[in-house]
C-alpha cells in the first residue's frame, strides 16, 4: 500500500510553518527535537528561540556552565535530557566540532536514540531513515489495524519495520514531516478528523470501528506518591539553597530545605524537625504559604507543602547561603521557582 503520495499531498496543504523546518543545520534540528519531546509545539517555540539565543552553536552549548543550561530548561522537565545535550555537544567538539552525518554515529551521541537520530539525519541530510514517534505509531496502527501493543518488543520491531517500508526513500525528510504532522493534526488521539482524511478508504481502523481503540499499549505507568514539605529559611538578604543529588527527579537543580515524609506534616511536626528546632525555639516565624499542592510527573505524584521561616539562615550539611538578589541565577525546577516567586 502506498500511503506516501496522499500524505505528502496533505502535507503540502496543511503543514505547520515551524522555524526548525527552515534550516538544514543539524544542531538546530536536534535542539528542536529534544525540546518537542518535552512539550507541545506552541510552548516549545519560546524555549527553542531562547535556547538558541544563548547557545547559537554547538560550541556555545559545549562550553556553557551546566547551571545556565538547566536554568534555560526550567519548566520543560526531564532535566537529564538537557544534561545529555550538553554532554553530546562536548562529544561533537571532541570529534572536531562538526555534527556527524552518519545515522550510526549520531546514535552514539549522549541522549540520542533511534527516533531522534532518524529525525536529525532525515531532516538535515535527507537520509532514508523513518521516524517513529507517538504520531507515527498511531497513524500506522489505525491504517493497518494493528492491535499488537506498541510498548512491547514485538510491537516496536513490527512498527519499526513498517515505518521503514512506508518511507518514501526519494524524499524522506518531507515524508517524515508529513506523517508526523498528519498524526498531530488529522489522525489525533481523540476525535480524529476521519471524515476529511485522505486515507479513509484504506484505513482498517475506520472500516472496523477501531479508531478509538488503536494504538494499543500493554503496560500502565506505575505512579509513586510522595509528600514533600519545603521550608524556605530566609531573612531580608539571604536564603538557604542546596543542589539535589543524582538518582532522583530534578537532579542537579537547586531547592530550599526539604522534608520528605510518608504523609502530610502538621505544623507541629515541622517545628520539631531537629534542624528546624533551633529556629522555631528562638522565635523564628513559620508561615504557611502553600499546602496540598498536587504536582504530577510522569511516574510520580507529588503532594507539596511550602512554608517560609523568617529567621537568619545558618548553613548546614550541603546547604549554602545565597543572596536573594541572585536566586534567579540558579537552575530550579518550575515547581521550585514558582513557590519561591510567590
Amino acid at each position: 500500500m502506498n500511503i506516501s503520495t496522499p500524505l505528502i499531498a496533505w502535507y503540502a496543504e496543511h503543514q505547520r510553518a515551524l522555524p526548525w523546518r527552515q534550516t538544514r543545520d543539524a544542531y538546530r534540528i536536534w535542539v528542536s527535537e529534544i525540546i518537542l519531546q518535552q512539550t507541545r509545539v506552541a510552548q516549545g517555540m519560546d524555549y527553542y528561540t531562547r535556547f538558541l539565543e544563548y547557545f547559537p552553536t554547538i560550541k556555545h552549548l559545549a562550553e556553557a556552565e551546566e547551571d545556565d543550561v538547566l536554568r534555560l530548561w526550567q519548566g520543560l522537565g526531564y532535566y537529564s535530557r538537557a544534561r545529555n545535550m550538553q554532554k553530546a555537544a562536548k562529544q561533537v567538539m571532541a570529534m572536531g566540532g562538526t555534527f556527524p552525518t552518519d545515522y550510526a554515529d549520531v546514535c552514539k551521541l549522549a541522549g540520542i536514540g533511534p527516533y531522534t537520530a532518524a529525525a536529525i539525519t532525515s531532516f538535515a541530510y535527507n537520509a532514508p531513515h523513518a521516524v517513529l514517534d507517538g504520531n507515527v505509531y498511531r497513524v500506522l496502527a489505525r491504517i493497518f489495524g494493528i492491535d499488537i501493543p506498541i510498548d512491547t518488543t514485538q510491537g516496536h520491531k513490527l512498527f519499526s519495520q513498517m515505518a521503514q517500508e512506508m518511507l518514501d526513500k526519494s524524499q524522506p525528510a518531507i515524508y517524515n514531516q508529513a506523517i508526523m504532522d498528519f498524526g498531530a493534526l488529522q489522525c489525533t488521539p481523540q476525535s480524529p478528523e476521519c471524515g476529511t482524511c485522505p486515507l479513509q478508504d484504506c484505513c482498517t481502523a475506520r472500516e472496523k470501528h477501531l479508531v478509538e481503540m488503536l494504538p494499543v499499549k500493554k503496560h500502565k505507568t506505575k505512579v509513586r506518591t510522595r509528600h514533600l514539605t519545603y521550608v524556605n529559611i530566609h531573612d531580608d538578604a539571604q536564603l538557604l539553597l542546596h543542589r539535589r543529588r543524582k538518582g532522583d527527579v530534578w537532579q542537579g537543580l537547586y531547592e530550599v530545605p526539604l522534608i520528605e515524609s510518608d504523609h502530610t506534616l502538621s505544623v507541629e511536626e515541622i517545628q520539631n524537625i531537629p534542624w528546624l528546632k533551633p529556629y522555631t525555639q528562638a522565635g523564628g516565624q513559620l508561615i504557611q504559604r502553600t499546602t496540598g499542592l498536587k504536582h504530577q510527573l510522569t511516574h510520580q505524584t507529588l503532594w507539596v507543602d511550602y512554608y517560609e521561616l523568617i529567621a537568619t539562615p545558618v548553613p548546614f550539611d550541603d546547604y549554602m547561603l545565597v543572596s536573594l538578589s541572585y536566586v534567579s541565577n540558579y537552575g530550579m525546577s518550575a515547581l521550585m521557582a514558582n513557590l519561591i516567586n510567590k
